[in-house]
């Protein structure tokens, strides 16, 4: 199994929903739902196999095994099988900062119910992940206007209103806003 240096621990675990370090298995999976999710996503373009390979052996796979890396993206199960993925990113390891990324199966997006307990459960194990096992201090979000759903379950798990980007970006020929989020180690206790 593909591990990462900086993580005390390969698994974390809770109510049969797991985080761990992506997988090569992994990645077609990731592949397929980026591709499926381009609107909620800073991806302009599709991803080809051959692309999403070359991304991972280059920028992913070698800093494994780096004391702190750029960013550190984990495979989201759930009764074992993959669900979704995400992780940190933009890690400002001397800031004790990082974004938050977070993507699950298209199939799993569907009911509402569903897609919130999948997050919140991501989210807690995250919030482990980065403040209890790494020694971060800070996480935030950056959140398309047009996924309110998905804003509503980031303020459930902690994660305040921190600004607005008026008309950042453009999704199906409109201008939209960003909206950006943050939790502190102690806003997660």
């Amino acid at each position: 199994m593909n591990t990462y240096a900086c993580m005390p621990r390969a698994r974390l675990e809770h109510r049969g929903r797991a985080l761990v370090p992506v997988q090569p298995e992994h990645i077609e999976s990731i592949r397929l739902w980026r591709n499926a999710q381009m609107d909620v996503l800073r991806q302009s373009a599709p991803i080809s196999a051959t692309q999403q390979q070359a991304y991972f052996e280059r920028h992913i796979w070698p800093t494994q095994s780096q004391a702190q890396p750029a960013q550190i993206l984990v495979g989201y199960l759930h009764d074992g099988n993959l669900i979704g993925y995400g992780g940190l990113v933009h890690i400002a390891w001397e800031h004790r900062r990082a974004e938050v990324s977070f993507l699950l199966d298209p199939q799993r997006t569907v009911s509402e119910p569903a897609y919130a307990a999948d997050f919140l459960a991501f989210l807690s194990l995250v919030q482990v992940l980065a403040f209890d096992d790494l020694g971060l201090h800070r996480l935030y979000t950056e959140t398309y206007a047009i996924r309110t759903h998905h804003i509503s379950v980031l303020e459930a798990a902690h994660f305040q209103p921190e600004g607005r980007l008026r008309a950042h970006v453009w999704i199906d020929g409109r201008a939209v806003d960003s909206l950006m989020h943050g939790c502190l180690a102690s806003d997660a206790r």
